[in-house]
């Protein structure tokens, strides 16, 4: 069977539209032509592009593979257009990623570094918790979950946690002329710290530490951004717990010093993937070559 570009042009509309009373207005058709028109797209691709939730038609896998597809033809046809009328245009491939809002910042660039310099790829990045960035994954929204902690898999779930680096962990602090050596665990009784939330593995593996060599903290404040870990850090003469991805700039140009390297300590950083018919070949490249900087 030959595709169908009308139809293709309508469950684009629907798609965009999210709604078929408006594609239906948009296209200047019935809304039950619409809707007859898409189950034949359907039978002729072999795969539902919509399932009902809440009274919403939402995307399938196949439907985002579709979508992609379509956009990419739609596309494909304005540059035919710009190209006779000398504008000339490229298409792009497009990578979604989600990031946990506490996650370093400078982690996220490093991982997408292989695409930010190609005009073929245009990359979509966005924040939030783990909970709704994994719902979005769930429903193809985004392609790929960066994330400091593992996802807990069971027999009902589909994702993976690929482990794409492990990177050292310091207390660090502004410079000071009187700065004498820090000597920890000892001195976290009497300098004030400042610390990531107790919501975080760091934390917690921080706590056991000083807990078994009979330290209590002198804590200054408890923070879940890493972001804000670094701000508290050049703007106050606390010393704190931090991934050294995070301050690397700082740390190479003065303004931080490390005042202790925690060797036992480690923080990680998963890429968490979907099980997909259709995958992104994106995230794969940009996964295995995480992973090979281990």
């Amino acid at each position: 069977m030959h595709l169908n570009y009308h139809h293709l042009r309508y469950f684009w509309a629907i798609a965009h539209e999210g709604n078929l009373t408006r594609a239906a207005a948009k296209m200047n058709v019935a809304q039950s032509a619409l809707s007859i028109q898409l189950r034949q797209l359907e039978d002729t691709l072999g795969h539902s592009l919509f399932v009902r939730k809440n009274r919403q038609l939402v995307l399938t896998e196949a439907g985002q593979m579709a979508l992609q597809y379509a956009d990419s033809i739609f596309r494909t046809g304005e540059e035919l257009v710009d190209t006779l009328l000398h504008r000339s245009r490229k298409a792009r491939q497009v990578l979604r990623v989600g990031a946990v809002a506490t996650l370093s910042r400078n982690f996220q660039w490093e991982f997408v570094k292989p695409l930010r310099s190609r005009r073929d790829v245009e990359l979509v990045l966005r924040s939030g918790n783990i909970r709704d960035l994994i719902l979005q994954l769930r429903n193809h929204e985004v392609d790929v979950v960066l994330s400091n902690h593992a996802l807990r898999r069971d027999a009902e779930t589909d994702h993976y946690s690929h482990l794409l680096a492990e990177q050292e962990v310091s207390l660090v602090s502004r410079p000071s002329n009187a700065q004498r050596a820090f000597r920890f665990p000892e001195d976290c009784r009497t300098a004030p710290v400042i610390l990531p939330s107790l919501e975080s593995d760091l934390r917690g593996r921080f706590d056991l530490i000083l807990h078994q060599a009979g330290v209590r903290p002198l804590i200054a404040a408890e923070v879940d951004d890493m972001a804000m870990l670094r701000v508290l850090a050049l703007r106050t003469r606390a010393v704190t717990l931090v991934p050294r991805v995070v301050v690397q700039d700082e740390l190479r140009a003065g303004t931080l010093v490390e005042r202790h390297r925690l060797a036992s300590l480690k923080e990680r950083f998963f890429a968490i993937t979907a099980s997909r018919t259709f995958p992104n070949v994106l995230v794969k490249e940009l996964i295995d070559q995480a992973m090979r900087k281990r």
